[in-house]
């Protein structure tokens, strides 16, 4: 008998368990051997069974009140540095515009390329209301949901509104203004007068910093470093995953990039206040810098 026989046959025995038969009809007729008495007297550890590790839940909740169906409103208020009651928009090649005219506008859209496939899918706002930066926020999370957002952001313009924009007058303002014509709605920012600081920027700057995007004049002149922040690029892609049933994590963080952005707009168009109007205006053919 070998040594390991030897020692299973000790350890049988030690636990009072008879000897193994040989017919395996006479073994089911036998006490049957205690094999956690006999893995223990051997020194061998039980193995722990592992629990399964389940993947976690992505959360679906999104920010905002739902004020129409798959449309969402967000408002929150901020101490930002307050423009003056009248502002010098010469930079601008126009005269002066009231504080509480402005409006700073930006849109979160399913791609840069525009043209009528192109849709925005959220539209951020800031004014100045009751002596705080007031930022609104629309955004839809059905395609329904489209007309429902035009007619709400409509809402917020009057004649007297000054659009305020980065790159708005090329992208932003003409997007919109298709959608609204295949919404059948009518255009509220047609004959609005609009700042779009991408022009003066370029103007000024663009001797001087490494590009004109919004983030590098927010960073140079308002010092404002964004972090944790969603590129624009990848807009497209945090809103359809959404669409499709995905988490909403970067659908959150879309509506927090826009929300900077319109924040930095007024904070860019302060600092911009009383710029002498230069004679050149190039606007570069590269576009969408924002």
């Amino acid at each position: 008998m070998s040594d390991l026989a030897s020692r299973l046959a000790i350890l049988r025995k030690q636990a009072g368990v008879g000897a193994p038969q040989a017919s395996p009809t006479q073994a089911a007729k036998g006490p049957r051997p205690d094999l956690a008495a006999l893995r223990r007297m051997a020194g061998v550890r039980e193995r722990l069974a592992q629990p399964r590790t389940l993947a976690p839940a992505h959360s679906r909740e999104v920010p905002g009140e739902e004020i129409a169906p798959g449309l969402r409103y967000l408002e929150q208020r901020f101490a930002w540095p307050e423009p003056p009651d009248e502002l010098d928009l010469t930079f601008a090649r126009m005269t002066t515009a009231r504080r509480e005219h402005l409006l700073h506008f930006d849109t979160e859209t399913t791609g840069l390329a525009g043209g009528t496939g192109t849709r925005a899918f959220m539209v951020g706002a800031a004014d100045w209301h009751d002596g705080s930066l007031r930022v609104r926020q629309l955004y839809i999370t059905t395609m329904a949901a489209e007309s429902a957002m035009l007619r709400a952001f409509a809402d917020w313009i009057d004649p007297d509104t000054v659009l305020v924009s980065y790159n708005g007058k090329s992208y932003d303002a003409p997007l919109l203004a298709t959608r609204y014509r295949l919404a059948r709605q009518e255009n509220p920012l047609k004959g609005l007068p609009h700042v779009d600081l991408l022009h003066p920027m370029r103007r000024r700057y663009r001797h001087v910093w490494e590009n004109c995007r919004m983030q590098t004049a927010e960073r140079r002149l308002l010092r404002v470093v964004r972090e944790d922040d969603l590129p624009g690029s990848e807009a497209p892609r945090a809103w359809l995953t959404y669409l499709r049933g995905g988490p909403s994590t970067n659908l959150v963080r879309v509506a927090e990039h826009n929300l900077q952005d319109v924040r930095s707009l007024s904070g860019l168009l302060v600092e911009a206040h009383g710029w002498a109007a230069l004679d050149v205006h190039v606007v570069s053919p590269r576009g969408n810098e924002k």
